[in-house]
C-alpha cells in the first residue's frame, strides 16, 4: 500500500518580515523548533531551502568570497551552495538542494512548506508483543552479513562470505563461521542492499546458486538495478524480487519488512526495516542519509556502518596538497567526524541496542600494503564508548558466529545468555586469502584480443556515453606498482568533444591523470563494469589540476554507464574486415 503525501508548515513569516526581506540571501530560524532556513529573494521571486548541507548536515553561513551574494558556505567541509539555483558549486556539478514550497497567505505573510510522505513504517502500526527466549536470534557472519532467525523464518542480509570485493582491493577481515553456506541455503529470504561488491558478492552467490538457485532474494527498486550485471556474471539465480520503497512486504502474520532509499544516493543505495511481532530491526547499511534522514525511533535493534575508508580518497591521490602528512591528518579528522556523526545519530534515534558493522574489510593483497597502512578505519569499541557516554543504548560489537537473543536482551540486558559468543578457540580473523583464482580472472583480460587494436579506446568511451564536459583525462595502464606497463596504453581523452588528441588542447581545461593497474582496467573495460572497481578498490593513482572533484564525470563512470556491456564481438569483426594496420579507423558501433 502506498503512503499519502502530507504538507508540513516549517516556518511562518509575518507581512512585516516579508516586507523587510532584502535582495539576495536571508537567514531565518524557527524559534519553536530551532530549525534553520535560507530564503533567496530576486526581485519578486523567492526560493527557500533548509539550512542543512546535503553532505553531512552542516550549517551554512554567508560565503564572503562570493561578491554576487548568491552562495552560502558550509561550516563543516566548506561545501558551497548557490541559493539562486539551489545547486552546489563546490563540489561543482554535484548535488541540488531540496527546495521548499513558498506560499504567500492572503495578508502577504509567508509560509514555508515541506511535502512529505508520512513515515511509511507508521502505516498499519503494530504493538510489540513479548518475545520468547530464542524466538528472535541475530547471528553475525562477516562484514555486513547477518543471519536473522525470526520465529520459524530465516532472513540474511548482504552475504559477502568469500572472494574479494572491488576487483582485488578488499578482502574479508573476519573468518566466516564454517557453516555459512548451510545458513544461506536455509534462508527464506535474502536482502541485498545495493550493487557494491562487498554487499552483492557474485563469488558468494555463485556458490549459493550451485546449491539453491531459487533462494528468494529481495532488493529495492533503485534507478540502477542491483542485479544489472546478473546475466554477465554467469550466476544462475531464479528468484530475484524487486520491491517498491516504503511499502511493507508481508512474509507471514508476524513478520514484514520495508526497504527505504538513501537520500544522497537514491539511484543505488537502500536500507531496511524488519519487523517481527511489532519489534523493529533497523539496518541502515551504507546509506549516507537513509530515507532523507527520517528514521524510526526507539527500534529494538539498529545496525549501521561505522568504519570509514570505503573510498580511494585521499590515499590514491598525489601532487599539490596531497602530501603523506596532509593525507594522514585528513583521514584522522574524517574518521573522527564519522564517529561523532554515528554516535549522534544513535543518540537521536535511541534504539534499545546498537550494532556497528559493515566495516570489516582489509586491503590484504601484498601489492596494496601502502593502502592497508594508511587507510585506517574506526574502531567499533571507540564508537560504542562514545555512545555509552551520551546515552543508555546497549551496544554489541559482534564476532563471527556470535548470536544475540533479542527476547532475552530486551527483557534483561545483563542476562549472560543474551549474547552467545562463538566457542572458545574459534578463528576470528582471517590470516590467509585465496588470491590466485580471482587474480587469474583479472589477468585473463590483459591478453584479450580487443586490446590488440588501439581503436578499442574510441569504441569504449563512445559506448560509455560521457561527453560535452570540459575535462581532459590522461589514462595510463600500469604494473602492480603504478609504473607504466611495458607495451601498455597511455592516451588522452578530451571529454568536451570526445576526441583522443596526441597532446593536451590549447584551450583552458581541467586535467586529471589516472594510472590504473592493467589487469583491472582491462577487466573493467572488457566487461563494461562500473569504475568503483578501480576507485573504491584502490586500483588507481590520481592527480588533478586544478584540485577539483568532477562529480559529473565520476558519477557517470561509477553509476551511470550503460546497462549492457560494449559489443566487442561486433568490434572485432569490424577490425578483421578492415585488416591489420587500419584498426584505428574502425567505426564505432
Amino acid at each position: 500500500m502506498g503512503t499519502e503525501q502530507t504538507t508540513e508548515i516549517l516556518l511562518c513569516l509575518s507581512p512585516v518580515e516579508v516586507a523587510n526581506l532584502k535582495e539576495g540571501i536571508n537567514f531565518f530560524r524557527n524559534k519553536s523548533t530551532g530549525k534553520d532556513y535560507i530564503l533567496y529573494k530576486s526581485k519578486s521571486r523567492l526560493r527557500a531551502c533548509k539550512n542543512v548541507c546535503k553532505h553531512q548536515g552542516g550549517l551554512f553561513i554567508k560565503d564572503i568570497e562570493d561578491l554576487a551574494g548568491r552562495s552560502v558556505r558550509c561550516t563543516k567541509h566548506n561545501w558551497k551552495l548557490d541559493v539562486s539555483t539551489m545547486k552546489y558549486i563546490n563540489p561543482p556539478e554535484s548535488f541540488c538542494q531540496d527546495e521548499l514550497v513558498v506560499e504567500m497567505d492572503e495578508n502577504n505573510g509567508l509560509l514555508l512548506l515541506e511535502l512529505n510522505p508520512p513515515n511509511p513504517w507508521d502505516s498499519e502500526p503494530r504493538s510489540p508483543e513479548e518475545l520468547d527466549f530464542g524466538e528472535v536470534q541475530i547471528t553475525y557472519l562477516t562484514h555486513a552479513c547477518m543471519d536473522l532467525k525470526l520465529g520459524d523464518k530465516r532472513m540474511v542480509f548482504d552475504p559477502w562470505l568469500m572472494g574479494p570485493a572491488f576487483a582485488r582491493g578488499w578482502w574479508l577481515l573476519h573468518e566466516p563461521p564454517s557453516d555459512w553456506l548451510e545458513r544461506l541455503c536455509q534462508a527464506d529470504l535474502i536482502y541485498i542492499s545495493h550493487l557494491h561488491s562487498d554487499h552483492l558478492s557474485y563469488p558468494t552467490l555463485k556458490k549459493l546458486a550451485g546449491r539453491r538457485p531459487d533462494v528468494p532474494i529481495y532488493v529495492g527498486n533503485t534507478e540502477r538495478p542491483v542485479f544489472w550485471n546478473l546475466n554477465q556474471s554467469g550466476v544462475q539465480l531464479t528468484n530475484i524480487n524487486v520491491v517498491p520503497f516504503g511499502v511493507w512486504q508481508q512474509v507471514d502474520k508476524n513478520l514484514r519488512f520495508m526497504i527505504l532509499m538513501d537520500g544522497v544516493h537514491p539511484e543505488m543505495d537502500t536500507c531496511i526495516i524488519v519487523e517481527y511481532k511489532g519489534h523493529k530491526i533497523l539496518n541502515t547499511v551504507d546509506c549516507t542519509r537513509p530515507n532523507g534522514g527520517r528514521l524510526p525511533m526507539k527500534v529494538a535493534l539498529m545496525m549501521s556502518d561505522f568504519a570509514g575508508g570505503a573510498s580511494g580518497f585521499p590515499m590514491t591521490f598525489s601532487g599539490g596538497k596531497f602530501t603523506e602528512e596532509w593525507k594522514a591528518q585528513f583521514i584522522k579528522t574524517e574518521r573522527k567526524k564519522l564517529l561523532n556523526y554515528k554516535a549522534q545519530l544513535v543518540k537521536n534515534l535511541q534504539p534499545r541496542i546498537y550494532c556497528p558493522f559493515a566495516g570489516y574489510f582489509v586491503e590484504s593483497h601484498p601489492s596494496d600494503k601502502y593502502i592497508k597502512e594508511t587507510n585506517t578505519k574506526n574502531d567499533p569499541s571507540e564508537l560504542n564508548n562514545l555512545i555509552k557516554k551520551n546515552s543508555d543504548v546497549i551496544t554489541w560489537t559482534p564476532r563471527p558466529g556470535a548470536t544475540l537473543d533479542l527476547g532475552r536482551m530486551l527483557k534483561d540486558p545483563t542476562d549472560s545468555k543474551g549474547i552467545i559468543e562463538p566457542p572458545e578457540g574459534t578463528k576470528i580473523y582471517k590470516d590467509s586469502w585465496d588470491f590466485e583464482p580471482y587474480l587469474e580472472i583479472l589477468n585473463a583480460a590483459v591478453g584479450d584480443e580487443i586490446f590488440l587494436h588501439s581503436s578499442w579506446i574510441k569504441e569504449y568511451f563512445t559506448w560509455a556515453g560521457f561527453k560535452d564536459y570540459n575535462l581532459v583525462v590522461r589514462m595510463i595502464e600500469t604494473d602492480e606498482d603504478f609504473n607504466p606497463f611495458p607495451g601498455g596504453y597511455d592516451y588522452l581523452v578530451d571529454f568536451l568533444d570526445l576526441s583522443f588528441p596526441k597532446e593536451r588542447p590549447q584551450r583552458e581545461h581541467p586535467y586529471e591523470e589516472i594510472r590504473s593497474r592493467v589487469d583491472v582496467i582491462r577487466h573493467v573495460v572488457k566487461n563494461g563494469l562500473l569504475w568503483d572497481e578501480l576507485y573504491i578498490g584502490f586500483q588507481t593513482r590520481l592527480q588533478r589540476d586544478p584540485d577539483i572533484y568532477h562529480h559529473l564525470f565520476w558519477n557517470h563512470f561509477q553509476i551511470k554507464l550503460p546497462l549492457t556491456p560494449p559489443n566487442w564481438r561486433s568490434f572485432l569483426t569490424c577490425c578483421e574486415q578492415n585488416g591489420p594496420g587500419i584498426s584505428q579507423e574502425c567505426k564505432t558501433t
